[in-house]
């Protein structure tokens, strides 16, 4: 097997007393497109920005495309694409300008610049778009604009920090099936995220709380691991049937979607709940539908369990 495009042994960071991350030990494969899940405030983006060589480590080692982040960051930036939420395109640009001055700052090679501009405009399907001032255009437009700005120079990994966030759900299916096709071309993807359903569309994924982390590996090992059993049911008075669900030890959360519930337990089929919970209570459930646990039920399983105190809502 070929040496992994990312190496993380023990990698922290502190800001005075704040903890932002710690102890963070993983490594990511070549060709992988690898996801780092977690709410705001969890570590994510200061991970990224410490494997970018942009922010050196309080302690530990991390090596990048093969170079060492704290003692060869400026190596680390040469082989590597960077973006984020807030990828800045010079407004007053027109598209295919934006992408010339990006392939100068990259270092494309002048004979081959043209070349390149074209085949990634044509990719990004911005085909339309290339003479129109990047200023002018609209999310999902620009979020192409910007990840072509950022593989011009076709690094072998890409970082992605929260690259779908505030982006309509056709923009980010169209903005994923390009992450998939750049991946197939033999470039790694790292990227954060907070949304579940974009966690599923990774080859593996790292789950961090607190800047610690949590669980690794594919989506269904993940799922798995937590151990859920999960259903919906439509019932009548769903808020208080809700609140005693809650009540018991094996729930572990209880999410509300109109009048229908989704139930996640551990330790045994929900619905056993209701012949012991709600039957005997009087509810009437009209529908019950035994359900396959997703990213987003192992995340806040988690998560719950790092906030002994919060139930789901």
């Amino acid at each position: 097997m070929s040496e992994p495009i990312i190496q993380v042994e023990q990698l922290s960071r502190r800001f005075g007393s704040l903890v932002a991350v710690s102890d963070l030990s993983f490594t990511v494969a070549r060709g992988e497109v690898f996801g780092v899940l977690g709410p705001n405030g969890a570590g994510k983006s200061t991970t990224i920005r410490m494997l970018c060589g942009i922010l050196r480590p309080t302690s530990g080692h991390a090596r990048v495309v093969g170079f060492d982040v704290e003692h060869e960051p400026e190596r680390v930036k040469q082989h590597i694409g960077y973006m984020t939420q807030r990828f800045s395109l010079y407004e007053d640009l027109s598209v295919v300008e934006n992408l010339w001055f990006f392939a100068g700052i990259y270092g494309v090679e002048r004979g081959r610049r043209r070349a390149r501009i074209d085949e990634v405009i044509e990719h990004a399907g911005l085909g339309d778009r290339r003479t129109q001032l990047a200023g002018t255009l609209s999310g999902g437009w620009k979020q192409r604009v910007a990840l072509a700005s950022a593989t011009i120079h076709q690094p072998p990994l890409l970082f992605l920090d929260e690259p779908t966030a505030g982006v309509d759900p056709v923009s980010r299916r169209e903005f994923w099936d390009q992450i998939h096709r750049i991946a197939a071309t033999g470039t790694t993807v790292l990227l954060t995220t907070h949304y579940m359903d974009e966690a599923e569309r990774c080859h593996r994924l790292a789950f961090i709380f607190s800047g610690r982390l949590l669980d690794l590996g594919t989506p269904a090992e993940v799922v798995a691991r937590r151990g859920l059993a999960v259903a919906e049911l439509e019932v009548d008075r769903s808020l208080e049937a809700a609140e005693l669900l809650r009540a018991r030890s094996e729930v572990d959360t209880v999410s509300h979607y109109g009048d229908t519930l989704r139930v996640a337990t551990r330790g045994g089929e929900p619905s056993r709940l209701i012949a012991e919970v709600l039957e005997p209570r009087g509810f009437t459930v009209r529908d019950y539908r035994v359900i396959r646990a997703t990213v987003e039920d192992a995340f806040v399983s988690m998560v719950g369990d790092q906030r002994p105190a919060t139930r789901a809502a």
